[in-house]
Order: C-alpha cells, then structure tokens, then sequence
C-alpha cells in the first residue's frame, strides 16, 4: 500500500521514493495481559478470592487503557 516495505529485524519503512522513516513497534502486549488478568479476575471471583479478583480487575482496567492510549498515538502518527 503507498509503495511502503516495513522490514522486520529493522524497523524502518522504506518507501518508494528511497527515503526512510523509523516506525513505532509496538506489540500487543498489553492487550493480552489485560486479557489474561480479566480471566484471572474471574476465575479469582468464582473461587471466592475477592481480594485477588479486585487487584486483577483493577490493573486489567489499566492496561486497557494503556493499550488504548498507545493505539490512539499510534494511528495518529
């Protein structure tokens, strides 16, 4: 699309016209995690660990928005 190569070991975009632009690399990362503390939450509430299920859900809400946070930065750049 646009003429652009993203080329994997560098992190550079080679574009058409020979000039270069470094790209964001950014995993995601924190999705999964926020994900895998969600069904960490859950699994703790089941069991009856409110305390633990609690912690899992706050920092779930975190990384959530960090992950959002980053996306939007990322599609604005």
């Amino acid at each position: 699309m646009y003429g652009l190569d993203v080329a994997a070991a560098g992190g550079i975009v080679s574009v058409a016209n020979g000039l270069a632009a470094p790209v964001l690399q950014l995993t995601g990362g924190f999705l999964e995690l926020a994900i895998l503390f969600f069904i960490l939450a859950i699994v703790a509430a089941v069991v009856g660990a409110r305390g633990v299920a609690g912690i899992s859900m706050q920092i779930a809400k975190i990384l959530v928005a960090v992950f959002l946070i980053l996306a939007i930065i990322s599609l604005l750049l």
